[in-house]
């Protein structure tokens, strides 16, 4: 099935196109597609729909959002202009000239009108007329353990917009990024009454990830454009107002929608270098970049959709591993395993359908075998199937201690946007803090759920109040206030002021940039 997202495959040459600084796995055969008039129905869907990703069974949508949603756009990426249709014509000039560029839309039809109709009538009869209903789950406590919730809001503020939430540990500084191309660095404490804000940055573009290197200043990456995009306007570059003589400044543009980037000696030359995150739209790309060097960069995976990156040696060898997460229609985990001189394997080690909703992923040692799992969040609906999916949630694969990964625990939550492993009650096990970005408007107080670890992989759910009063697109979690526990920050993300007013005819009217969850343990 061609694209289902708005930041898509652009089609099977660039996922299948290599790279002479990756060595990859055997790519699955390239289909010829043939008309065959005695296929059923589902063999001409599966032929269509099933080459460049994996294919999407009727059931992951209800009707409404296959024949309305996401089947019109797939016309359109097998050549087809329906009704009323035209690909480019609602887009800005810059955006229509970048997609151009890149021949999304075929200009011959791949398949007859009758072939199309067959595949339209094949999912309309087998997916069910409304969305599936989640699995049942434990009572939801709203009387949240262990955390004081306070609301912190920087200036006057009317549409919360955080994109960045990164705590410093070196300087004890929370770093607050804002899709107004605003950066607030705060006092990490963020106690009412001081002098929470101790500065302000002015970036080009909203600021998606920084990170903190010894004994010099930060690196920021800035995402260029926000919504879809594939205008190449992102950059990754210090953060400091005057250079000093003799520091190596990085200041790199012209990057695909980057969303995030992990540092590292990938090559074990003694210097750091750089993973970024291409995300981009149509066109992306994951690559790192030798020394930091715009002039040294290998491509890992020329697709878009790379949402996260953890450098970790997954093998024991002693050397550096990389481990991503792709979102858009390849959905999947990937390993790329460092062979030495920059040179890296791929092992795909999870694949999902294409409108999972992958968005973010972290490892954590959940059973204490010594061998890194994978905690996994899935629900992304900023797309064209924005409707609830009873697969979103947030799950733990256990790694085999060979890095094969099974599914071991799941907890379903509409619209999951990311969860962090800590022990935040000191008991000696993980808990997991989830928020989701998507939430359904009927309990809104679940865009925050914490799972206290019961032992043997049952986590008892709690909410509070308070997680009504935001869309919760980012999340921190550190010991803020310096008393030896875990502390919890969430940013708020509004994209209209429409979803706004949805929760104010809840009646919620507070609608705070941050809620800070200060943990009582100590």
């Amino acid at each position: 099935m061609p694209l289902l997202k708005t930041g898509l495959i652009i089609g099977l040459f660039f996922w299948i196109a290599s790279f002479c600084f990756v060595e990859r796995n055997p790519p699955l055969p390239e289909r010829e597609i043939t008309n065959t008039s005695t296929d059923s129905d589902r063999q001409l869907a599966q032929r269509y729909c099933g080459t460049c990703h994996l294919f999407p069974e009727p059931e992951l949508l209800d009707k409404k959002t296959w024949v309305t949603g996401v089947l019109p756009n797939m016309a359109m990426r097998l050549g087809l202009r329906l009704p009323g249709q035209d690909t480019l014509k609602p887009l800005p000039p810059e955006e229509e000239k970048a997609v151009s560029e890149l021949h999304v839309y075929p200009e011959t039809a791949l398949l007859s009108m009758d072939e199309w109709n067959r595949i339209v009538a094949y999912y309309e009869s087998q997916a069910p007329a409304e969305p599936l209903p989640q699995k049942p789950t434990p009572p939801v406590s709203n009387q949240l353990p262990l955390f004081k919730a306070k609301e912190v809001t920087l200036g006057d503020k009317p549409v919360p917009q955080t994109t960045l939430l990164k705590y410093d540990q070196n300087t004890a500084q929370l770093y607050v990024g804002d899709a107004q191309n605003a950066l607030y660095v705060l006092d990490g404490r963020l106690q009412p009454g001081e002098a929470v804000l101790k500065d302000t940055w002015w970036i080009d573009t909203p600021p998606t990830d920084i990170d903190f290197p010894k004994n010099a200043p930060p690196r920021l990456l800035t995402i260029g454009m926000f919504s879809p995009s594939d205008q190449k306007l992102g950059r990754l570059m210090t953060l400091e107002r005057a250079s000093k003589p003799g520091s190596a400044v990085v200041n790199i543009r012209e990057l695909p929608r980057p969303v995030q980037f992990a540092s590292g000696d990938l090559n074990g030359d003694g210097k750091d270098d750089a993973v970024v995150c291409g995300f981009g739209n149509n066109a992306g790309k994951l690559f790192w970049l030798d020394g930091f060097d715009p002039a040294k960069e290998h491509i890992l995976k020329a697709l878009p959709g790379a949402r996260k990156v953890q450098i970790a040696d997954f093998n024991g060898d002693k050397k550096p591993d990389i481990m991503v997460l792709m979102a858009q229609a390849r959905e999947e985990v990937a390993i790329f395993y460092n062979l030495g001189n920059g040179r890296f394997k791929e092992k795909t080690v999870l694949r999902f359908s294409p409108v999972f909703g992958s968005s973010y992923f972290e490892l954590a040692d959940f059973n204490k075998d010594g061998f890194d799992d994978i905690l996994l969040v899935n629900g992304d609906n900023w797309d064209y199937s924005s409707t609830d999916k009873n697969y979103h949630g947030v799950r733990i694969y256990l790694n085999d201690r060979k890095d094969n990964f099974k599914e071991a625990w799941f907890y379903p939550l509409y619209g999951a946007s990311k969860a962090v492993a800590r022990d935040f009650d000191q008991d000696g096990d993980l808990d997991i803090a989830a928020t989701s970005f998507y939430s359904n408007l009927a309990q809104p107080e679940q865009g925050f759920v914490y799972l206290s670890n019961e032992g043997k992989l049952a986590f008892k759910p709690f909410t509070t109040p308070e997680g009504a009063d935001g869309k919760w697109l980012t999340m921190e979690a550190a010991d803020f206030d310096g008393d030896g526990d875990v502390d919890i920050a969430l940013g708020s993300y509004f994209h209209t002021v429409g979803e706004m007013t949805q929760l104010l005819f809840k009646g919620i009217t507070s609608f705070p940039q941050l809620l800070v969850l200060e943990n009582q343990r100590k």
